[in-house]
Order: C-alpha cells, then structure tokens, then sequence
C-alpha cells in the first residue's frame, strides 16, 4: 500500500504555479478522494502523519494555497482571500475530474470546506472540520491578527522552537522544545541567507487584517450545505477560536455529526492526537 506522495503542480486562473501533494492510495483506488486544507500560515507539511496514514486505503491530496509552501506567492496581495483560494482549489478539482471527495479542512481550510461546499452541495462526502465553524470567535482573530504577517528569522532551529512556544504556549501548555522543534520544521523553511523564517508571504497579513478579511461574519448558509454530511467536528479544550456554544449549534444543525475535544490543547490540534485520530478513522471506515 502506497504511503508516500509525489509532487504535483497546477496553475490558477491568474498564472500562479500551486504545488500540491498527491498520496496515490493503493493500487487500483476508485474511490472518493481526502482533500486535505490547511489553516491560514500553514502547508501541506501539517497533514504529512496524517496523509500518509489515510493513504493506506485512500488516495490523499494536499493542496499548498499560494503564498505558502512551494506554491508562488501573489503579486496582488488582495487575491490572499478565502474565495481566491477556493477558485484555485475548485481548478485543480476540475483538472483531476474530482466530482466527489472526502475534506480536510483546518481553520481556514474548514472555512474553505464550507464554501466548497455551499458552492455545490452534494459532492463533499464525509468532512473532518478541525477547530473551525460557521461562527468564530473574535478573541482567536486578535490573537492570530497579533502574530501573522511579522516576517521574524531565525539562526537556529532551537532559537526557531523557543520564540514558537514564547507565541504559542497558551494553546500547547503541554509542548516541550522536542515537539516545538518539530512544529518549527512544520511551518518554517532554512532561507538562502542561511536563516530560519516562516514559510509564507508576509503579505497575506494584509487583506486577513482588513475589515472582514479574517473570515465572513456568518458562514451558517454555507454550513447548511453541509446538513446531513457524515462529520466529525475536531476542537481542542482550549481553543479560542471555536467556543463550545458553536459547537452544540452545528451538532443541531448536521445531525450526522460527532464531536470530538482534545484536551489540554488550544488552536488548532494537530490531528495526530489519539483522539483525533480514532474518530477520523471511525468516520472514514463509513465511507
């Protein structure tokens, strides 16, 4: 069974050159598909445990939206939007002739799932939604609004995994430098001049700090696409970004959805939690 991936591209509309990763599955694979959908400063690299474990019976596909990873940064700093990076998302689905799939989406990526969603419902069929809802909570935007876009570097890894846990601590209390080290490796990249910074366009800082640029104030028509869709709702205990009161509202809202919390954990899990995992299982051995 395959585990490993290979590296893909696609074009958007406007002439961006977007990577992603594509996990075949095992040989002969028909099936729907598990888009994988990073959060706003993230890559394709926070689902590599998680991939290469679903790719055991399932093809996987983790898209890098532009700015991050290996895919081109914008010149235009405004199409660094959700409804940009859903039209680029919505190309590389329609080139593969992907009319069905299983979605992924941490953070901005549930965002994104949400909006895929609404625009053709039907043809997501099981959803893993990672610490992300319709509703959002305005206290996880100032955090995320205090540190995105700041462009800091790094001479060491070590320097790179203290300032992590000096910014992220409040929502990984349990962290030790081990598990900063390689959250650092997760988000950061060595640079040409030899030091560490973080790999994505400073410049997505900007349209996410205008007015409504984090998220839409209401994304609950989107959400209703997704009535009836089999899903697990992922949320750490100690999230600022998704309050339990949302999460009772979406489970009336999608009576096929579970919930799971990881505790002792704030925005966003990992997905790599036992937690998470047992419950992403059970959700994909219905499908």
């Amino acid at each position: 069974m395959a585990t490993t991936y290979e590296d893909r591209n696609w074009t958007s509309a406007d002439g961006l050159s977007l990577y992603y990763r594509d996990y075949p599955g095992p040989d002969g694979y028909d099936g729907p598909p598990v888009l994988c959908m990073h959060g706003l400063t993230r890559n394709s690299r926070d689902f590599a445990d998680l991939a290469a474990h679903i790719a055991e019976t399932r093809r996987v596909i983790v898209p890098e939206m532009r700015g991050r990873g290996q895919s081109d940064y914008a010149p235009d700093s405004a199409t660094y939007n959700p409804l940009q990076y859903v039209a680029d998302v919505e190309k590389l689905l329609g080139e593969q002739g992907i009319d069905k799939f299983i979605a992924v989406g941490t953070s901005m990526g549930g965002l994104m799932t949400m909006r895929l969603a609404a625009a053709k419902p039907g043809r997501i069929v099981a959803v893993v939604m990672n610490d992300i809802g319709p509703e959002i909570n305005p206290a996880g935007i100032d955090r995320i609004t205090g540190y995105v876009g700041q462009g800091r570097s790094y001479p060491t890894w070590v320097h790179a995994a203290r300032s992590l846990g000096d910014v992220h601590s409040v929502a990984f209390p349990d962290y030790d430098l081990d598990m900063w080290l390689e959250m650092a490796k997760r988000t950061m990249i060595v640079t040409q001049n030899g030091r560490i910074s973080y790999d994505y366009d400073m410049a997505i800082a900007e349209p996410f700090k205008q007015p409504g640029g984090a998220a839409p104030a209401n994304l609950w028509a989107a959400y209703e696409a997704l009535r009836d869709v089999p899903m697990v709702l992922v949320r750490g205990e100690l999230s600022d970004l998704l309050t339990p009161e949302t999460v009772e509202q979406m489970a009336v809202k999608n009576p096929a959805m579970t919930s799971v919390t990881v505790p002792r954990v704030g925005h966003a899990p990992t997905l790599d939690e036992p937690e998470a995992r047992a419950a992403i299982d059970a959700l994909l051995a219905k499908i």
